[in-house]
C-alpha cells in the first residue's frame, strides 16, 4: 500500500530538522524520529541534536563566561575598581546555560508543530527500505513508512577502550555541559577541538585544568611552520598554527602533559580519580588525582541500532560512516544521509543545515543545486580563538605544488590588549595564495579575538575568488583585528626561505 509519509527524517539534530522543515514548506507530509540514548553517566537531553544540547551552543556560552572573567582582569587597567579576588559560581552559569538550551528544545518542538511535521520520540531501526520500527518509552511499538528517508543521527563521543576504568569513571562532552556542580580539578586526555575548547573555558573560570596530548594539537588544521634566515630575531622557525593556540592556553594557566598516554583510571576512597599514564619522553609511569576526567577521543557515528545492513545502506568499514554521493544519496535509491553521519563531510552544524535544506529542495522543489563543501569556514573557540577558511598550507602545496604557492603571514597586537598589558605573542594571521597572476586566495588562518566574526567576512571573499591584490586594495576598519588582514606584507615562499618585508 501507500507509504504514510513523503519524507521521514531519522535524527532531530541540525541537519535533520533543517531538512524536515524545508520539506514541509513544499506541502509534503513529513515526520521526524528522534531519540537520545543516555550517556554512560546517564545524561540525556531534548530535541535539537549535538549542537544545541552538548556542542556549539553551551560551549560558546561557557566560552563567553571565561572571556568575561578575562575582561574583569583587564577592566582594572581601564579604571574599573573591582574587588579581588573574583569568584565564579558554576551552578549559576550552568543553570543559565541549561535553561537556554531547554528553551531551544521547546522552540524546535513548536516549529515542527507549526509546520505540521509529526514528531516521534522513539528509537527506530529499519525493518525494510521504506519502513522504520521503534519502541516508545512506554514500550509501545510504532511503525512509520515513508517514500523517502533521510538519516541524520550524527555521532556520539567515544571512550578509549584500552584505558582501564575510562568508561566507568570518566565523562565526555555529553555530560560536562549538564553538570549541576563544578567539575573541579579536571583532566582532559587526548587533543581534539572540544577538549581544547573545554579546557580553555574551564581554566578561564578558575578551575585547575590539564590537557594530556600524545601528539600534535588540532590534527587536520594548518600545521606548517615558517623559517627565515634573513631575520633570525623575529622570524626563527615560526610556530605552527595549532601550537600557537596551545601556547597561549599554557601561558594563561592550562597545564599540558605532552607525549603522554593514559593507561588506567581508579577511584580513590576520597572519590577523587587517580589517573596513571606513560610519559613517552621520559619513559616513565606517572600518576595524579583529579575530580573529573573528561575524555575527548573523537566521535563515532550513531548507526549501530539502525539496522543499515539489512536494507543495504553501505558504510565505511573503518569509520562506520554512511557513504553518500554528491546528492547525499546512499547505496539505496530513496535513502539519503546528511551531517556528521556521512563519510568525508565536515562535522559542522552549518554544513549539515545547508545540506539538509538543499536535499529537501531537490526532492520536492524541482531544484538541482548540490551542496558545495569547499571553502567552509570554521572556528575553534579556545581562549585565543582560531578561525580558518579554505586550504591549509600543506593542502595547498599538495594540490598545487610548492612552487605555485605564496604565503603571507604576520604577528599582530590587538589594540584592546595594549592598555591591559596582555600577551599578544600568539596573535597571528596566515594567508595562503596561488602565486600566479593576481594571487587568488586559497585559505586564510586567523588567531586572535573574535576569530569567528573575522573569518565569516573573509569567507565570502574566498568563496567569490578574491585575490591578494584585491584584499590589499580593501580599506580596513581601523583599529580592528580584521584590519590586519588587509595589511599583510610579510611573505614566505613555500619550500624556500622567507622574504621578510617587515617585522
Amino acid at each position: 500500500g501507500k507509504n504514510e509519509y513523503d519524507l521521514l527524517v531519522i535524527g532531530g539534530g541540525s541537519g535533520g530538522l533543517a531538512c524536515a522543515k524545508e520539506a514541509a514548506q513544499f506541502g509534503r507530509k513529513v515526520a521526524v524520529l528522534d531519540y537520545v540514548e543516555p550517556s554512560p553517566r546517564g545524561t540525556t537531553w531534548g530535541i535539537g541534536g549535538t549542537c544545541v544540547n552538548v556542542g556549539c551552543i553551551p560551549k560558546k556560552l561557557m566560552h563567553q563566561a571565561a572571556l568575561l572573567g578575562g575582561a574583569l582582569k583587564d577592566a582594572q587597567h581601564y579604571g574599573w575598581n573591582i574587588s579581588q579576588p573574583v569568584h565564579h559560581t558554576w551552578s549559576v552559569m550552568a543553570q543559565g546555560v541549561q535553561n537556554y538550551v531547554k528553551s531551544l528544545n521547546w522552540g524546535h518542538r513548536m516549529q515542527l508543530q507549526e509546520k505540521k511535521v509529526k514528531y516521534f520520540n522513539i528509537k527506530g531501526s529499519f525493518s525494510d527500505p521504506h519502513t522504520v520500527r521503534g519502541l516508545t518509552k512506554a514500550g509501545k511499538e510504532t511503525v512509520v513508512t515513508a517514500d523517502n528517508i533521510v538519516i541524520a543521527t550524527g555521532g556520539r563521543p567515544k571512550y578509549p577502550n584500552q584505558v582501564a576504568g575510562a568508561r566507568e569513571y570518566g565523562i565526555t562532552s555529553d555530560d560536562l555541559f549538564w553538570l549541576k556542580e563544578s567539575p573541579g580539578k579536571t583532566l582532559t586526555p587526548f587533543v581534539f577541538n572540544i577538549s581544547l575548547e573545554c579546557a580553555g573555558f574551564l581554566t578561564g573560570i578558575g578551575l585547575d585544568t590539564t590537557v594530556m596530548m600524545r601528539s600534535v594539537p588540532l590534527r587536520g588544521f594548518d600545521q606548517a611552520s615558517h623559517m627565515s634566515k634573513k631575520n633570525q630575531i623575529c622570524f626563527t622557525t615560526q610556530q605552527q598554527m595549532a601550537s600557537l593556540v596551545t601556547n597561549h592556553m599554557e601561558s594563561y594557566g592550562t597545564k599540558f602533559l605532552k607525549r603522554c598516554l593514559p593507561t588506567k583510571v581508579e577511584k580513590l576512597e576520597s572519590n577523587r580519580l587517580q589517573v596513571t599514564w606513560k610519559n613517552a619522553d621520559l619513559d616513565t609511569e606517572e600518576t595524579d588525582s583529579f575530580n573529573t576526567v573528561m575524555w575527548a577521543v573523537g566521535r563515532a557515528p550513531d548507526t549501530k541500532s539502525l539496522n543499515l545492513e539489512t536494507v543495504g545502506v553501505k558504510t565505511n568499514s573503518e569509520t562506520g560512516k554512511i557513504i553518500v554521493d554528491a546528492n547525499e544519496a546512499t547505496s539505496v535509491p530513496h535513502i539519503y544521509a546528511v551531517g556528521d553521519i556521512t563519510e568525508g563531510r565536515p562535522e559542522l552544524t552549518t554544513t549539515a543545515i545547508a545540506a539538509g535544506k538543499l536535499l529537501a529542495q531537490r526532492l520536492f522543489g524541482q531544484s538541482s543545486e548540490l551542496m558545495d563543501y569547499d571553502n567552509v569556514p570554521t572556528t575553534i573557540f579556545t581562549p585565543l580563538e582560531y578561525g580558518c577558511v579554505g586550504l591549509s598550507e600543506e593542502a595547498a602545496v599538495q594540490r598545487h605544488g610548492s612552487d605555485n604557492i605564496e604565503v603571507y603571514h604576520a604577528y599582530y597586537k590587538p589594540l584592546e590588549f595594549t592598555v591591559a598589558e596582555r600577551d599578544a605573542t600568539d596573535c597571528y594571521i596566515k594567508m595562503v595564495c596561488l602565486r600566479e597572476r593576481e594571487q587568488r586566495m586559497l585559505g586564510l588562518h586567523f588567531i586572535g579575538p573574535n576569530a569567528g566574526e573575522v573569518i565569516q567576512g573573509f569567507a565570502l571573499g574566498i568563496k567569490c575568488g578574491a585575490t591578494y591584490s584585491q584584499i590589499m586594495k580593501t580599506v580596513g576598519i581601523h583599529p580592528t583585528c580584521a584590519e590586519e588582514v588587509t595589511k599583510l606584507r610579510i611573505t614566505k615562499r613555500s619550500g624556500l626561505d622567507a622574504t621578510v618585508t617587515g617585522c
